[in-house]
């Protein structure tokens, strides 16, 4: 019988949920209650795994040879029904178990002996010889040793057939990790140093929040989501964004608008060595479609910034000023009073004076909360509110905080480590805490709400690795806010935007002034012309 697998890539197209251990486990269970056996899950996972093999890797391939790493729970059941299913398309099948299977107690295991499946037991001398052997004449590699209920470390037997895996492998020969490679935590993205990396990774049902943290991201390959005939929930609370999720959020643009229709934005920061910081801010604000945007600099860095970008208005500030200070309070009150439906992007090039510090806790004290509309908090705002008790207080309900992951460890006041273990998690949990909205910038960006939702954005790219990219994003999200759109789906579409923009670079020598020119392309790309970018997976 001829299955299909029905696999859907992951890549910016298309928006995913992306499912907790415990709400997997929860979604099967629910499944199974409505009358599709955990049996008949097994079923279907392998033989749609056999299904895209067979169509993506054997194809034309002469004599081919596969091994499947069969674990002894239900993902090397998945793996024993991929390898019996593969039997009738390749020359040599061969399942190498961790542990012995029954034949009287095991149908799966049964139906593979049955249908010619080279099975045996990896143990002692012989069976790891026997490993090698096979690993080494194969053309693709089936890993369904652990499911997403493991996150031991990788010890004994387990640890040492990976090794031989490795070892043994030719070049040239493909591995397919079923639901994840062995050796990653699916909640978390952390990753066992003895952990084969896979070419591909096909994910039953939907993927795991794993998939798409680092380091697991990084070792997962390629990555397709697999159906195996699950309800999908209706209701999506953690998920990674698509070009379909943002193009229906865009503001739109109407004919007849003038520059009033798409609001204003504020830009707060600069200082004598961070001139260029407000300046990109601004820059982006307005390539994404905001209408007016005024920066509030020192008198330093009013000539550089007027001239960088021509488009902006100042706010008048006191003479001979090289950093913020409380004495331009009156003339950010005055302007305020006057636009005080404005954006305010808060922190590009702030530095932390004791002058700038004075101004930020007179500023978030008694104007900020009460004057803005909303509030973008960037850079070093978030250095200084990070050294304030209660400092989430300080800010409007709802404000959109942009901290990399140093930036997010002092306002957690933990480790980066700590940040980084459990990116989603950390997001969502801060989100809710603080009342803002969270953007955990670095390689799939995590935005959390305060409500409990989450997006994480497809895009690990190098090339965003360079000062400046942060203070684009921040006027990016701000230029949204400006022209309507919620914080929460602000930060989103902002960050999709700001990443897409950087594709094509190569992942090397992009300037953040570049990144910001490159806005409106990403804009037209995905309003006007889905396929006018190459897709990725």
């Amino acid at each position: 019988m001829q299955v299909e697998s029905g696999a859907l890539p992951y890549s910016d197209r298309h928006t995913f949920p992306l499912f907790s251990v415990a709400e997997m486990r929860h979604a099967e269970a629910e499944a199974n209650a409505r009358g599709l056996s955990y049996a008949q899950m097994m079923q279907n996972a392998g033989r749609r795994a056999a299904a895209f093999i067979v169509e993506e890797l054997l194809k034309g391939m002469f004599d081919p040879h596969v091994v499947v790493l069969v674990g002894p729970g239900n993902n090397g059941g998945d793996g024993l029904v991929c390898a019996t299913a593969l039997v009738s398309h390749a020359w040599s099948v061969s399942a190498a178990l961790l542990r012995a299977r029954d034949v009287a107690d095991d149908p799966v295991y049964a139906e593979a002996m049955r249908m010619g499946v080279r099975c045996f037991v990896v143990e002692g001398e012989t069976g790891f010889e026997r490993l090698r052997e096979v690993v080494s004449r194969a053309d693709v590699i089936v890993d369904a040793l652990l499911g997403t209920g493991a996150s031991r470390p990788l010890e004994g037997v387990l640890r040492q057939i990976l090794t031989v895996v490795a070892s043994a492998r030719q070049p040239s020969a493909r591995v397919v990790a079923l639901d994840g490679v062995t050796g990653m935590n699916h909640d978390t993205g952390a990753l066992d140093p003895a952990a084969l990396p896979a070419d591909y990774t096909l994910s039953f049902h939907a993927l795991k929040r794993g998939h798409v943290c680092f380091p697991a991201a990084g070792a997962c390959g390629r990555r397709f989501v697999v159906e195996i005939d699950i309800e999908q929930p209706r209701d999506w609370r953690v998920f990674s964004v698509g070009r379909d999720w943002v193009r229906a959020r865009l503001p739109r643009r109407a004919l007849d608008a003038n520059k009033g229709t798409f609001g204003r934005v504020l830009v707060v920061g600069g200082s004598e060595a961070f001139v260029g910081a407000p300046v990109l801010a601004a820059r982006a604000a307005y390539r994404v479609g905001a209408g007016i945007v005024t920066l509030a600099v020192p008198q330093s860095v009013k000539p550089s910034a007027a001239v960088l970008c021509p488009e902006a208005t100042f706010v008048p500030l006191p003479e001979a000023l090289s950093s913020h200070d409380p004495r331009a309070l009156p003339h950010l009150e005055h302007w305020l009073a006057q636009y005080g439906e404005s954006v305010v992007v808060l922190g590009p090039g702030f530095g932390l004076s004791e002058a700038a510090q004075a101004f930020l806790d007179a500023f978030t004290s008694k104007w900020l909360g009460v004057a803005a509309k909303s509030v973008v908090c960037d850079a070093d705002a978030l250095n200084w509110l990070a050294t304030q008790p209660n400092w989430s207080q300080r800010l409007p309900p709802n404000s959109v905080l942009t901290p990399h992951p140093g930036e997010m460890a002092r306002l957690m006041r933990c480790t980066v480590e700590e940040v980084q273990a459990d990116r989603i998690g950390n997001a969502q949990r801060a989100a809710q805490a603080w009342n803002h909205v969270v953007v955990l910038k670095g390689a799939h960006t995590v935005i959390a709400a305060p409500d409990g939702r989450v997006a994480v954005l497809p895009f690990a790219n190098p090339a965003l690795a360079v000062a400046g990219t942060g203070d684009v994003l921040a006027g990016a999200i701000g230029g949204l806010m400006a022209q309507g759109l919620p914080p929460f789906e602000a930060a989103v579409c902002g960050g999709f935007v700001h990443a897409l923009a950087a594709e094509g670079s190569g992942g090397v020598g992009l300037l953040a002034s570049e990144l910001a020119d490159k806005l409106p392309k990403a804009l037209s790309v995905l309003r006007d012309d889905e396929q006018a970018l190459p897709q990725r997976v």
